[in-house]
């Protein structure tokens, strides 16, 4: 992506986030996981805190379990059961109120994979194969580049423009997906008739939050802090992390990233600065960090894991949350496919 087109990018989320304050309804927010494991801290504080302040500032909301999306890279869904209802748990105990902001899944939903085979008739070959993040997700996953991976930008598409959603949070890396969706939307409406909105990237300045070994945070790591852990698997957890020799703890990302993704950790779960804290500590070494960082991040999480526990002690209620999210969900996606047929006069 082009300077250009990030700072227009830009321009357009500012103008939306600003106006957000003044006429949330005007909004439909979609956005999602794949479940593919346990979600982490760093998809609370990357997304999850701000799905739930759009939420509550009014924006009409929907968030999509994205069970198809989960073979695009990979071989099997032998979990995929637990994870889904783990990753529902994990939204409610976040402050995801499903009475606001339904939660549905791919599988349920049939109208919306059927918009699959009009929206690829609007693409190329070529514009599939050089969509930057499908190559960044099949490098990260080793995984060979199959039709469903290939087509994930359009896949994408259709969840999007099904429930005519005209914001998405996204980070800078995703907007390349969203320019797909614009495309679609807008080579859809020119071909046949307007029957979509071209969505908007909602740009935040949510903090990336770095994994136990400096890395990025991620399940496939294994240096992620996972929203299901108890006290004790998150403080050996945190003894295992990586630091360095230097008994003086200072906030360094570039030449400290161990020490450095410690302290985010902990400002992030404590509401102070990385060098507030690492003043704090001083030089008392990679052991009262470790100490540090495990306090925060468990008492940070406390009211979350009492919230999850009792969420899934009730799969039940579970199934209801979910099928209704469905329901929801599949009565939009029928409408739009039957203007998608009657714009393409297949409604026969």
């Amino acid at each position: 992506m082009s300077e250009s087109s990030f700072e227009a990018s830009l321009k357009k989320s500012n103008d939306v986030w600003a106006d957000i304050d003044v006429n949330p309804n005007k909004y439909r927010m979609l956005t999602g996981d794949r479940p593919t494991g346990h979600l982490h801290i760093g998809h609370y504080f990357g997304s999850l805190k701000n799905r739930v302040e759009l939420q509550n500032k009014g924006v009409n909301t929907m968030i999509l379990i994205a069970d198809y999306q989960v073979i695009t890279d990979r071989d099997n869904t032998e979990h995929i059961e637990d994870y889904v209802y783990n990753m529902l748990a994990d939204y409610m105990a976040c402050g995801v109120d499903p009475k606001k902001t339904p939660i549905f899944c791919h599988s349920a939903v049939a109208a919306l994979n059927q918009l699959m085979l009009p929206f690829l008739s609007l693409v190329s070959e070529a514009e599939l194969l050089r969509n930057p993040t499908v190559k960044t997700e099949q490098a990260a996953s080793g995984h060979e580049l199959t039709g469903l991976l290939l087509t994930y930008p359009v896949h994408q598409a259709c969840d999007i423009l099904f429930c005519k959603a005209n914001i998405v949070p996204v980070g800078k890396d995703q907007l390349p997906h969203i320019e797909q969706t614009r495309q679609i939307a807008r080579r859809f409406n020119k071909r046949y008739k307007k029957v979509f909105r071209e969505p908007v990237g909602l740009l935040s300045d949510a903090i990336e939050v770095p994994g136990l070994d400096g890395r990025k945070m991620s399940k496939s790591y294994g240096n992620a802090i996972s929203l299901a852990m108890t006290e004790d698997e998150t403080a050996k957890l945190i003894r295992k992390s990586q630091t360095d020799s230097d008994r003086n703890i200072t906030y360094d990302p570039e030449n400290r990233p161990g020490v450095s993704a410690l302290l985010t950790t902990a400002s992030l779960c404590s509401g102070k600065s990385q060098e507030d804290i690492a003043a704090e500590i001083g030089d008392g070494g990679s052991g009262q960090l470790k100490a540090y960082v495990t306090e925060s991040v468990n008492n940070f999480l406390k009211d979350i894991r009492v919230k999850r526990e009792t969420y899934l002690s009730d799969k039940a209620q579970l199934k209801s949350i979910l099928n209704e999210g469905n329901k929801f969900a599949n009565h939009i996606a029928e409408k739009t496919l039957e203007e998608v047929k009657s714009a393409m006069k297949m409604n026969y």
